[in-house]
């Protein structure tokens, strides 16, 4: 095989429309675009979307749904993943570090999944009821 051997293959490159080329080609006088009217005219086109004045579809349906933009800064940690840590206290800093949460983050909470065996601190994270109860009772300490 050489340079000057390679070929697309074929119907990939679809040869452009020659307009204004007589009356035989099919495309001579209008050049396919019919006689009077805005489509045959140039810069006849008006905006996407546009139905001739009927209210336009993207109009005729209902908005749907909610994009939180809280929901990129927050995060949700499991109580057997803080237990997994090496530190006793833990917090952001120690949870961006580990990996657990990413690094633009600035809320995390701690949901009861899966169970703690050592005692930690948490500080400066927000946790659900059964979170909380659990970290207590595995002799831990919880700070605001």
């Amino acid at each position: 095989m050489n340079l000057n051997t390679i070929q697309s293959a074929y119907g990939s490159r679809k040869q452009a429309k020659r307009v204004g080329r007589g009356i035989g080609s099919t495309l001579g006088k209008t050049c396919g675009r019919g006689h009077k009217g805005q489509k045959s005219r140039s810069g006849g086109f008006h905006k996407v979307g546009f139905e001739g004045g009927q209210m336009p579809l993207q109009r005729r349906l209902p908005k749907v749904g909610f994009s939180s933009r809280v929901k990129k800064y927050s995060s949700e940690v499991t109580l057997y993943e803080v237990g997994s840590l090496e530190s006793d206290v833990v917090d952001l800093q120690a949870l961006i570090a580990a990996n657990l949460v990413p690094a633009f983050t600035k809320t995390v909470k701690v949901i009861k999944s899966g169970e703690i065996a050592k005692s930690i601190t948490i500080k400066g994270l927000k946790l659900t009821a059964g979170a909380k109860e659990s970290i207590v009772a595995a002799g831990g300490k919880v700070e605001a």
